[in-house]
């Protein structure tokens, strides 16, 4: 069976690599999205209540290249197969999530798929519903490739409860995860947030470090407890949450205003983590009393880019902290609006680019960059 997950462009990677360790599968990376193998319909649960870097998940019926969307779709239509699904349903819903630039509208692709279903199953009374459903199809349009599947989770996936003390500049959960990820975080690592926010990079490291499902608090939510898969679901989630690890992680989460330590510290709470995170009001300045020389292994931050702010003198002085409190063997790994100006501190400070790739929030384009020492 296949199944798809539905990523923010530029974290296919870090999807990829977090199926495989959820539920040891054989992944295919294309744009925006990840194609894998899996067994058994609780591996799609699991991604859906764990997966920390995905949208959506679904279970792939199947997926094609068009040239005109709704007569190429009409042709895909009649060679699939999904009368299993239609067995255990009698009324249906159909989304479509699409990106880039069409001669159609996503209600309109809604309409047409809604229309062939009824069509091809008019014997076996199905009926489409907007609130009243018993499943959700899913058509997931990327510029002239479509997906198409049943939709396990049934809401967004990237979507945090916990984010409700907001930053200016907070960032995605899916994004704040794949950072970390890019970084070589291992759950024993420390880890340090000296610009915090609101907390989403050091929450995120907790829930992975923790084993901490990133939807402990909407179990009730998801699509998949409509559909007659055979799980018992009361034990299948009973299984995942007797492994959170509910000791203190060495995870710092820091930051120069009061007001955002206390945002991340609430928002932690509310995301069910306050426990695992050590929260501390810390100026710049101060990071190499806070830690001893070489004891930090991975800095994991977004760095200002306010122009109220003396942008040289703080990220001059952010490079020089780090430099002296990280590991000969450690990580930075930041995320920036501004890559040349931390490029040019991190030269001077004698850190070189290990990786940079880009990553997209929505239409705008965010920096990943990673350094390491050079003297390594």
């Amino acid at each position: 069976m296949k199944g798809l997950v539905i990523t923010s462009r530029g974290i296919e990677e870090a999807a990829s690599v977090e199926i495989k360790e959820l539920i040891s599968a054989d992944c295919r990376v294309e744009d925006s999205c990840v194609i894998f193998d899996f067994r058994d319909f609780k591996d799609l649960c699991l991604l859906c209540y764990k997966a920390q870097s995905v949208d959506r998940v679904l279970y792939l019926i199947g997926n094609f290249a068009f040239e005109n969307f709704f007569g190429d779709f009409e042709k895909f239509f009649v060679k699939v197969g999904f009368d299993e699904w239609i067995i255990k349903s009698k009324k249906f819903k159909v989304e479509c999530i699409r990106l880039g630039m069409h001669d159609f509208k996503s209600v309109d692709a809604e309409a047409k798929v809604s229309e062939l279903i009824l069509k091809k199953y008019k014997n076996k009374k199905f009926k489409a519903g907007i609130k009243d459903y018993g499943i959700i199809f899913l058509v997931y349009i990327i510029d002239n490739k479509c997906y198409f599947g049943v939709d396990f989770a049934g809401f967004e996936l990237n979507k945090r409860n916990y984010k409700i003390f907001l930053h200016p500049s907070s960032l995605r959960g899916t994004i704040a995860y794949s950072l970390i990820r890019q970084s070589g975080f291992k759950k024993t690592d420390v880890l340090l947030d000296p610009f915090s926010r609101d907390g989403v990079i050091a929450i995120e490291a907790a829930f992975y470090a923790a084993d901490f499902p990133v939807n402990f608090y909407k179990k009730d939510r998801f699509a998949f407890l409509k559909l007659n898969t055979g799980i018992n679901y009361e034990k299948f989630f009973d299984k995942i949450d007797k492994k959170i690890a509910k000791s203190k992680m060495n995870i710092y989460s820091y930051d120069h205003q009061f007001k955002y330590v206390d945002y991340s510290r609430k928002n932690a709470k509310i995301a069910g983590v306050d426990k695992q995170i050590n929260f501390s009001r810390t100026e710049l300045e101060w990071l190499d009393i806070k830690f001893k020389n070489g004891s930090v292994d991975r800095i994991i931050t977004g760095l200002p880019t306010s122009k109220n702010a003396n942008l040289d003198k703080v990220y001059n002085e952010f490079f020089y902290q780090s430099a002296y409190i990280l590991k000969r063997n450690g990580v930075l790994a930041l995320i920036s609006r501004l890559p040349d100006l931390a490029k040019k501190y991190a030269e001077k400070h004698e850190f070189a680019v290990s990786k940079e790739k880009g990553v997209w929030s929505g239409e705008q384009l965010l920096n990943i960059l990673v350094f390491k020492k050079k003297s390594i």
